[in-house]
């Protein structure tokens, strides 16, 4: 593969993979954002965010969606550069070279690992309304294993069916909540809202502590760009796949907080506040359903991470910042198997080792370093090449330096324990770095 360099950025067309088809549309390409998006997030956060805030709780997802909203915007210009798998590891090696691209692939690594675990164990805990043992240690890691089996097939076979699998749950997702909302709020008409146990004032702190777990809530989207390399037109298709994506789940998290802080009296209480304020206002049977959707909600989440993390291995495969064997094609499938199985099996040992709340935190406090990157990417991309972008975000030095500064805001409240894992991360990239900062790839020197 050859690799051309003009004013110092490789040229995107040169990067173009040969191996892999464009099978994404960009419908399947918002779905695939949805449902990286709305995942363990709307069935577990609603009662953390709901402790902490009470009745102003679904205000913070207006304030998280604006804040988000900067972010993803900036995401739409740079992603609308390129069309070779990579994702934010790929944007921040052009705009700033390979140390901080692996640091960014590494914690992108972290932030989905995290994630994912995170799902699995919220799909044990939705599961135990049904089968209580589910919960159990043992049979928690037995359910990860066949989850992740079954998802591993399925991706390996090819990326389009992979991709339709992701489609048909989000929308298998999608149609309950907005019958959770719908109901809920027709029952909110009818009676009045309860009087919550905890009636304390949020404070300043409190914002942004919830702050920082919406971001795992509405954090995601930018696992769903790395596959680029098999989209079919993502120049055009990324904003809109950003635009609808992100009304579609500002909309549904607000109306489901709304429903769960005026059913429930006490909703930090439950670690399935959906299913229980779903047994107020439609019975058993409408708690059993609301649970079934989140089972299904979290297996389509797993089966996008499957699509898409994988990709960020291959890439990096492609680069040469790792061993050539994670960017190889299968002969048949056309998928990059050996990536897809690694990720499977590093998702499994993360979910055996962490609870939700471990690895809900963990996952956004990771991701927030990428997202102030890819908003600098913004600024070095707009000076190196400025004609290259197919999507020009209006004001967008302006909302680059917005984003970058929320960031640190946020990144200011994560614990001593969470700054020691994405320290330990940040140093494996490092070394990561030092192994193959002298390799030369593609006749590009990198």
């Amino acid at each position: 593969m050859t690799h051309q360099e003009v004013n110092g950025i490789v040229d995107r067309s040169a990067l173009e993979p040969r191996h892999l088809i464009r099978a994404i549309g960009r419908w399947g390409l918002a779905a695939l954002v949805i449902n990286s998006v709305i995942g363990s997030g709307i069935f577990g956060l609603p009662a953390i965010v709901a402790a902490d805030l009470g009745r102003e709780s679904p205000f913070a997802y207006l304030v998280a969606a604006a804040g988000i909203g900067i972010i993803m915007a900036c995401f739409a210009e740079v992603a609308s550069q390129f069309r070779q798998a990579g994702g934010p590891y790929l944007y921040t090696r052009v705009a700033f070279g390979r140390l901080l691209s692996l640091e960014v692939a590494w914690l992108h690594w972290l932030s989905r690992l995290t994630g994912g675990a995170a799902a699995i164990n919220l799909f044990a805990t939705y599961l135990g309304y049904f089968w209580a043992p589910a919960q159990q240690p043992l049979e928690r890691a037995l359910l990860a294993a066949a989850i992740l089996l079954v998802l591993t097939g399925v991706n390996l076979l090819g990326v389009k069916i992979g991709a339709h699998l992701s489609s048909a749950f989000t929308i298998a997702k999608i149609a309950p909540l907005l019958i959770f909302a719908a109901a809920g709020l027709l029952y909110g008409l009818a009676h009045p809202a309860v009087s919550l146990v905890n009636q304390h004032v949020a404070t300043a702190a409190d914002w942004f502590d919830a702050s920082l777990v919406l971001i795992f809530a509405y954090g995601g989207f930018e696992g769903a760009l790395v596959p680029m390399s098999e989209a079919r037109d993502p120049h055009r298709d990324v904003p809109f796949a950003m635009a609808v994506s992100f009304l579609s789940v500002t909309l549904i998290y607000i109306l489901v907080q709304i429903v769960v802080v005026r059913v429930l009296p006490d909703p930090g209480q439950t670690d399935r506040p959906l299913a229980v304020a779903a047994q107020a206002f439609l019975g058993p049977a409408g708690a059993a359903f609301i649970a079934v959707s989140a089972l299904l909600a979290l297996f389509g989440y797993l089966s996008a991470q499957l699509v898409h993390v994988p990709r960020m291995t291959f890439a990096l495969a492609e680069q040469g910042d790792l061993p050539p064997v994670f960017a190889a094609v299968h002969n048949r499938f056309r998928t990059p198997h050996v990536s897809i199985l690694v990720f499977a099996t590093l998702l499994w040992v993360i979910a055996t080792m962490g609870n939700f709340r471990w690895n809900v935190v963990l996952s956004s406090a990771s991701r927030l370093i990428t997202y102030g990157l890819v908003c600098g990417a913004l600024l070095v991309l707009r000076r190196k090449g400025p004609g290259v972008a197919s999507y020009r975000l209006p004001l967008g030095p302006i909302f680059a330096v917005i984003g970058i500064a929320l960031m640190i805001m946020l990144f200011a409240r994560t614990t001593l324990e969470e700054l020691a894992w994405i320290l330990a991360t940040a140093a494996i990239a490092f070394l990561n770095w030092l192994a193959t900062r002298r390799r030369v790839v593609g006749g590009a020197t990198t």
